[in-house]
């Protein structure tokens, strides 16, 4: 069984007098179109939240269950913030640098600055707030795993967004990973606008 994301890492830096601790995450790093979506979540300490308990790594839930979740955090005032990086720029930057630009804007988009980051697998050596990266971080932190639904739930929308100005490659469905489906409509219809030219399965298509 799962065990599921705790607030063991949360506690122990509260214990060392940090108070607000945020934990980040990404969503669309390995898909070939759309953006990079970074979330930055602060769970408060002293709220009681049973549906915590419900939260888990985003790739471990149904959409409906996470979009459930996100209803929730906004319910209770949860803080967010989210980061956007588009294709553009990930072709420009590469993948990585792109996620941790993604992640600094989530940061910035919070109230007000966190006194500790909780990153899933990544740290951003270039933010001289302290942080952890964590493996896995998603599976074992509850503020990770909140920011991976948050980040999980904002870029399928856009996602579904992205599908009807660009018909034809699925994108509502798959968004924007490589599945069978968005692979075979790339060799028939060719790359549109928004395909990372970068990554291998649109590189190949497109000769380079």
């Amino acid at each position: 069984m799962i065990q599921p994301p705790t607030f063991d890492e949360e506690r122990e830096l509260n214990a060392q007098g940090y108070r607000l601790i945020a934990g980040i995450d990404e969503v669309g790093r390995g898909a070939i179109a759309g953006p990079v979506v970074a979330a930055a979540v602060i769970l408060p300490f002293q709220a009681n939240i049973p549906w915590l308990s419900l939260v888990r790594d985003s790739k471990q839930l149904l959409p409906r269950k996470r979009e459930y979740l996100l209803g929730l955090m906004q319910q209770a005032d949860i803080v967010i913030g989210i980061g956007m990086v588009p294709h553009t720029d990930i072709d420009e930057r590469g993948i990585v640098k792109a996620t941790r630009l993604a992640m600094r804007r989530a940061i910035d988009r919070l109230p007000f600055t966190p006194d500790f980051l909780l990153i899933d697998a990544l740290t951003l050596p270039e933010l001289s707030l302290p942080q952890k990266g964590i493996v896995h971080g998603d599976q074992l932190s509850l503020s990770i795993a909140c920011a991976s639904i948050v980040a999980k739930v904002f870029r399928d929308r856009h996602m579904v967004e992205l599908d009807s100005l660009y018909p034809g490659y699925g994108l509502a469905r798959h968004k924007g990973y490589a599945t069978k489906e968005h692979l075979l409509s790339l060799q028939q219809r060719g790359h549109c606008s928004i395909h990372r030219c970068s990554f291998a399965p649109v590189r190949r298509l497109l000769g380079k």
